[in-house]
């Protein structure tokens, strides 16, 4: 598992579906000009929205209806992985109601395109208008005579769901083959139509695109190529701060951060990194994780042209449901290919492993997909030595944060998390006998 660096041997070294390490030759060495405004918007949206929010949902009324999630210190975690500095794990796993990262975003291009609808209905007179009309009778007259579609392999759609059913919204989620039956079955259970596809994550966008659009008053959350996702994704970076700050951490060029977020068509964790350079420029150094046999962003980013996994022989199958997705956001990787550092990619059985050690040192459930950023600090140090001389970084890791961003999780049912851990487990007990 040596890092890799000539694009000529990329595709081959990933064709193995064996673990690699990658640093980014298009990373920047400037931080780029603050583009916060559209952040900041995005922000100012899921604010406004807040109250309806914490009327919707009631699990959001003691914090008055902000979704996010705690950032944890992990000693434990952190002593078992024999880390320097400070790891700190980002638990979006637990975020409320829709019990995934794609919370922030998903919720914020639904309340985008409800606001829009109230706007030209009159329902609401401006921004400035109390919001929780948008949860009036004659609201949801309204949102019902419009169909909300999305295409998932399980978290947006839950979100994207939850939300638009919420609302009132005629709810339609397509979902791939590599969808958990539980997550389908809590839609429905939620009153949001769900449509099963036999085929992968692309071709099911696909689908749900032309589904979708074939509706005059169809709108389609396109997850490849939406900016309004996007943006919700990276008010996350607003919130890290407010939360660093508070915890009295520094994030700068003597403290530096270094995050490693687990990735799959790319919009969830490219808004992140969009977000997180934009707040910390070059003091943040962000790294996506992907499955072994699904690496469709390292492909997307390295190459404009943006392969798909299965033209370098790769099946795209993996356990990590959330992840396993063929082909890129082109839209994504152009924004993000100077601002990411690297990219490495895992094993399911590797998944495993550290969802059963995070459970065992600190007592925290998560989804295997989750569990990819996990392994992220011990590969930068021991495969991203030319990283961190090339950025003089070595001298500063005893006073760096080291960041795993955890994806999802909350939702699990218990049986299906004990054979998570039962899996983890047996995986972990190989390891030390072999």
């Amino acid at each position: 598992m040596v890092p890799i660096q000539d694009a000529s041997s990329i595709a081959h070294r990933l064709s193995l579906g064996k673990p690699l390490f990658w640093l980014n030759p298009a990373c920047a060495h400037d931080a780029p000009h603050p583009e916060l405004e559209e952040i900041e918007a995005a922000a100012a949206r899921l604010q406004r929205c807040a109250p309806l929010l914490a009327q919707l949902f009631p699990e959001l009324a003691a914090d008055n209806g902000l979704i996010e999630s705690p950032l944890l210190a992990v000693p434990a975690l952190q002593q078992a992985l024999a880390l320097p500095g400070r790891l700190l794990l980002k638990a979006d796993h637990d975020l409320p109601v829709a019990g995934s990262v794609k919370a922030r975003g998903g919720f914020h291009e639904v309340l985008c395109h409800a606001e829009s609808l109230a706007l030209d209905a009159g329902i609401l007179h401006s921004i400035d208008d109390d919001y929780l009309k948008l949860a009036s009778p004659e609201a949801r007259a309204l949102f019902a005579q419009h169909l909300l579609g999305v295409a998932s392999t399980g978290n947006l759609g839950l979100s994207i769901g939850v939300i638009g059913a919420a609302l009132g919204f005629d709810t339609c989620v397509h979902m791939s083959s590599d969808a958990k039956e539980w997550k389908k079955q809590r839609l429905r259970n939620f009153g949001v139509r769900v449509i099963e596809h036999s085929s992968d994550y692309s071709a099911a966008v696909a689908a749900g695109r032309a589904d979708t659009e074939a509706n005059p008053r169809g709108y389609f959350v396109d997850d490849e190529n939406s900016p309004r996702l996007f943006y919700g994704y990276a008010v996350a970076a607003l919130r890290l701060r407010d939360q660093l700050a508070r915890a009295g951490i520094p994030v700068d060029a003597e403290h530096p951060l270094m995050a490693y977020i687990p990735c799959g068509v790319g919009g969830a964790p490219g808004g992140i990194c969009f977000g997180l350079k934009q707040v910390f420029g070059n003091a943040v150094h962000c790294f996506f994780a992907e499955p072994a046999e699904a690496p469709c962003v390292l492909l997307g980013v390295q190459d404009p042209s943006i392969p798909s996994v299965y033209d370098i022989g790769l099946s795209c199958q993996t356990d990590a449901d959330g992840l396993a997705v063929g082909l890129a956001s082109e839209w994504v990787c152009t924004r993000i290919r100077t601002l990411l550092a690297g990219v490495y990619t895992v094993t399911d059985e590797s998944l495993y492993q550290d969802l059963y050690r995070l459970q065992s040192t600190e007592q925290i459930a998560i989804e295997p997909s989750a569990a990819a950023g996990i392994q992220g600090p011990a590969r930068l140090l021991s495969q991203g030595a030319d990283y961190l001389g090339a950025r003089g970084l070595e001298s500063r890791l005893a006073q760096a944060t080291q960041l795993i961003w955890t994806t999802g999780g909350r939702l699990v049912p218990d049986e299906e998390y004990k054979k998570f851990l039962e899996r983890g487990k047996i995986a972990s007990n190989e390891t030390l006998t072999d």
